[in-house]
């Protein structure tokens, strides 16, 4: 004989909610962080560069540094990738840019480099003040010899291949998400 037992059950819509919300938080800071990860080891610490289509090499360690990862207060996105330096660069009609160094390792594209000539080799000028950069620039160009080098680079991405690689692994961090409150 078969014996059948019904339970009622009930489910508290605000509690399930939040514990939903800070399952997903914990899932999205989670990826996030496997994301960068995956970003930062890519890079390769050498002198040499790196070949297109490969991760770029990290000469100074700056962009494996700056690789951060910040979760949107709602909770609902996460965004990873490198963060702006104060670094100047330019743009193909010489206006100072800035932040543009990281996306055109990704995606490849031209930038105008400011070189000046120091110690008998060009060096990019170390431009890094916000508000003295232009002073600074035209100073330079006023006691040494300067030049625009118009540099195109082609891609070495990062941040979408550790995507990529990552996204088989994304859904095991929502793996039991909702636990008990």
């Amino acid at each position: 004989m078969l014996d059948v037992k019904v339970k009622a059950l009930f489910f508290d819509r605000a509690r399930l909610e939040r514990a939903a919300d800070r399952g997903n938080a914990r899932a999205l800071s989670k990826a996030g962080a496997f994301i960068r990860t995956r970003a930062r080891s890519s890079l390769r610490s050498r002198k040499r560069i790196s070949e297109p289509g490969q991760p770029p090499s990290s000469h100074s360690g700056i962009l494996k540094k700056f690789l951060l990862f910040a979760r949107d207060e709602s909770g609902q996105s996460v965004v990873i990738g490198p963060a702006k330096t104060n670094q100047v660069f330019f743009d193909k009609d010489r206006r100072p840019v800035r932040g543009t160094v990281p996306q055109i390792l990704e995606f490849g594209g031209q930038i105008t480099v400011f070189e000046v000539f120091k110690n008998g080799r060009w060096q990019r000028a170390d431009l890094r003040s916000r508000r003295g950069a232009l002073d600074k620039m035209r100073q330079l160009q006023r006691t040494a010899q300067t030049r625009y080098r118009m540099a195109t680079l082609k891609p070495r991405p990062f941040m979408g291949p550790a995507l990529e690689d990552e996204r088989e692994h994304l859904p095991e961090a929502w793996a039991g998400v909702i636990r008990d409150a």
